[in-house]
């Protein structure tokens, strides 16, 4: 590197750094007289990088004579003005991406200018889309002659995170159309994976260090990520047919119509709009606050005298903890009933009156019979010496009034003092 190199690129840096210590560098420095042919092969505007491309191209694609005569050159790029030319050769010449042969007066690519060509090319057969296959390619290559970057792997696994957040998305926003699109990325995606996979296994039979065997293991993580969304577009895509709104007896539905929509062209959807749709004015306020803050000030100041309307004062309210209740009807007549009973009493005697509510309600408060913990509501009838037996034959006696058809049969009877 020389000294005005190694003083521009301090300037980049802290006082006392020293761009030669810095460890990210070092790949770079080796290999700067590639970077550098690459530097000046797209230097410049668009227009003289697409034209010395061109040109380094075609001298490169004729294998079966590699070497060139300056009239053969002038011969194959006639199109090309004289001096233009002879300004882009010259450019390749001083960079050593073209080698002239002194003795011959023959140009040829060099070593550099090959390999910068045949990286392009690769590059070329790919299109934006298809950025997976291409690092899978490189890995691939790589593998083949037995020198397999981490970096490519690297490239490869955050493509693949990316991926997944672009598919995580698309089942997030719910929507039908990102799904399907989501769903055909994927078919895609599944071909290069498959090929990555290959090469994978082929070099872990081979053996890998710890920094590659690492990231071979995060890209087979996530790409059994990626491979379990297909069953998740497939869920949230039967969810969505589910839901969906025909809209008509043939069974046109809101999907289906969305997705003709979105193929007609702006002109076609205004066309169909006309006379559709109303336009109605919205009240929009800015800063809303500020301008309630600005009108509570201006009625504080200009309406000094303004009445003043206030709440009269609250009454004066007992309060009471406690509010005696009466006890239901059904209780108190019950008590009376079975007050002072000294022979047995058949249950439907006891309890049917009233209705069936009247009488579910007489029913279960006999279970209270013979109770001591008891609210105080319920003391007069569980103090009374009776007791409820049911007959042993569980047979239904026929009762037919009251809503009452019929009732299990049993009686109600004094209950005898036990001999002391």
């Amino acid at each position: 590197m020389s000294e005005q190199e190694d003083n521009g690129l301090a300037e980049f840096f802290v006082a006392g750094v020293e761009p030669a210590d810095v460890p990210q560098f070092f790949p770079l420095f080796a290999a700067k007289p590639l970077i550098g042919a690459m530097i000046a092969l797209f230097r410049g505007g668009d227009d003289e990088v697409m034209v010395r491309l061109m040109v380094l191209r075609e001298i490169g694609l004729r294998a079966e004579a590699p070497e060139w005569s300056p009239r053969e050159l002038q011969s194959h790029f006639a199109f090309i003005n004289q001096s233009k030319l002879n300004t882009v050769l010259g450019r390749l010449r001083e960079h050593e991406l073209l080698l002239w042969d002194n003795e011959r007066h023959l140009y040829r690519l060099s070593s550099a200018g090959r390999m910068v060509l045949s990286a392009l090319s690769s590059l070329l057969n790919f299109n934006t889309e298809q950025d997976g296959e291409f690092l899978a390619a490189q890995i691939a290559a790589g593998a083949a002659v037995g020198k397999l970057s981490p970096e490519a792997l690297a490239h490869l696994l955050a493509r693949l995170a990316e991926l997944e957040e672009e598919f995580s998305q698309a089942v997030t926003s719910g929507s039908e159309f990102r799904l399907r699109e989501a769903q055909t990325r994927l078919e895609a995606v599944q071909k290069w994976m498959d090929k990555a996979n290959e090469v994978m296994r082929d070099l872990a039979t081979e053996g890998l260090d710890d920094t590659t065997w690492k990231l071979s293991q995060q890209i087979g993580q996530r790409q059994s990520k990626l491979m379990r969304m297909s069953s998740v577009f497939q869920r949230e895509l039967a969810e969505i047919s589910r839901q969906q709104v025909h809209l008509s007896h043939g069974g046109l539905s809101s999907s289906e119509l969305a997705a003709w929509l979105k193929q007609r062209t702006v002109d076609e959807l205004v066309e169909l709009a006309a006379g559709q749709l109303t336009l109605t004015p919205e009240t929009t306020f800015i800063l809303p606050d500020v301008m309630v803050d600005n009108t509570e000030e201006f009625v504080a100041r200009d309406l000094p005298n303004r009445r003043v309307s206030a709440m009269p004062a609250p009454s004066e309210v007992e309060y009471v903890d406690d509010i005696a209740l009466d006890p239901p009807y059904q209780l108190a007549a019950l008590v009376r009933l079975l007050s002072g009973l000294d022979e047995p009493l058949t249950l439907a005697d006891g309890i049917v009156g009233g209705g069936f509510s009247d009488a579910s309600y007489r029913l279960s408060l006999l279970s209270f019979l013979g109770e001591q913990n008891v609210d105080p509501e319920l003391a007069p009838l569980a103090h009374l010496p009776l007791r409820l037996c049911w007959d042993e034959n569980f047979e239904l006696q026929h009762i037919g009034r009251d809503e009452i058809a019929a009732m299990s049969g049993g009686h109600i009877e004094p209950q005898q003092e036990k001999n002391t």
